[in-house]
């Protein structure tokens, strides 16, 4: 029976960014790429709420169509 020490260990996440966190030791080309990254995670957020939002609306027609 193994130990539960001897489990293996899941990958570790590695974040790209950390809202607050000290910036004084990137350099322009880090700063750069992670400006890149929130600005792809911004618009994947507003494409994921305009998905949502139109599923809402549609399903709020539904109801209304049965009211």
């Amino acid at each position: 029976m193994a130990r539960q020490d001897e489990e293996p260990l899941q990958p570790v996440r590695k974040l790209g960014h950390q809202v607050g966190e000290p910036l004084d030791a990137l350099s322009i080309e880090e700063i750069d790429e992670r400006v890149r990254q929130l600005h792809d995670e911004i618009q994947r957020l507003e494409e994921d709420k305009r998905a949502k939002l139109a599923s809402k609306h549609a399903a709020s027609a539904v109801f209304k169509t049965w009211s």
